[in-house]
């Protein structure tokens, strides 16, 4: 590989920190503070999480699972108004801590600002959200770790499209090259990778039967001292817990990265 690692682009639901299932509650709230009859099973929000953003999933849902729904005259109002009330929902949750890390998420990230690695979080999520768990989430605000916070719809394509990781590379003046991505789900390893950008994987309950073919690693999270991490996919054995040491040899086993699309 031409280029030394420079920065880890993160993913935020589901890597950071098993937001998923709030998430799925805050949908399930906003529809009832709305008057609706909506329901969002753990398995139906499992098949509504093939679709990035959750406008787009609220949209999705009615056009698959409730095609007889009369939407008001301005359709994206309404989708748009379900959605902040979500949000609102969420980051209640995310005060209340109700949200924690995942294991080795706050050790990786401590170990790279040590190490000099630049940061940034890439990611289809709303800013809100992001600040609520960067504030909340950690044993102290680390939203100045982020040298680039790119989510939401700061582009006109989510992921799997390569956008997002576009904007970040661009704001950051990096090659994809220079960076390791990490992410839970097909979506965003295909972001990553359409963007040119070597990609750990950590899944989750939502994500585990996604297909990460193409994956440089996919493991069951980053692991923490007394509680290892899991390879199960990949040549390369962190020993337990991945740190920016082991991210190094990663970076430098994948010849030229994955080409982008």
């Amino acid at each position: 590989m031409t280029s030394t690692l420079q920065a880890l682009l993160l993913d935020v639901d589901g890597t950071l920190a098993d937001t998923e299932e709030i998430h799925r509650q805050a949908f399930n709230a906003a529809f009832t503070e709305a008057g609706l009859d909506w329901v969002w099973s753990q398995a139906l929000y499992h098949e509504l999480l093939t679709v990035t953003g959750g406008k787009e999933r609220i949209r999705y849902f009615l056009q698959r699972e409730r095609p007889d729904f009369q939407l008001p005259p301005d359709a994206d109002a309404f989708i748009a108004g379900l959605h902040r009330s979500k949000t609102g929902f969420y980051v209640e949750a995310l005060s209340s801590g109700k949200v924690p890390l995942r294991p080795g998420v706050e050790r990786l990230l401590q170990d790279a600002r040590t190490s000099g690695l630049r940061l940034a979080i890439v990611t289809t999520t709303t800013p809100d959200n992001i600040i609520a768990l960067l504030e909340h989430s950690f044993s102290e605000d680390v939203t100045d770790w982020f040298e680039v916070i790119a989510a939401g719809s700061v582009v006109p394509q989510k992921k799997p499209a390569p956008d997002i990781y576009d904007y970040a590379l661009a704001s950051m003046e990096l090659s994809p090259q220079a960076c390791i991505a990490i992410e839970d789900s097909f979506n965003g390893l295909q972001s990553a990778r359409a963007a040119g950008v070597t990609t750990l994987v950590t899944i989750n309950r939502y994500t585990e039967e996604h297909d990460f073919s193409g994956a440089a690693l996919v493991l069951d999270h980053l692991g923490e001292p007394g509680m290892p991490c899991r390879v199960l996919a990949g040549d390369l054995s962190p020993q337990g817990v991945v740190d920016v040491a082991f991210l190094r040899r990663l970076h430098a086993d994948v010849p030229g990265g994955p080409v982008k699309q």
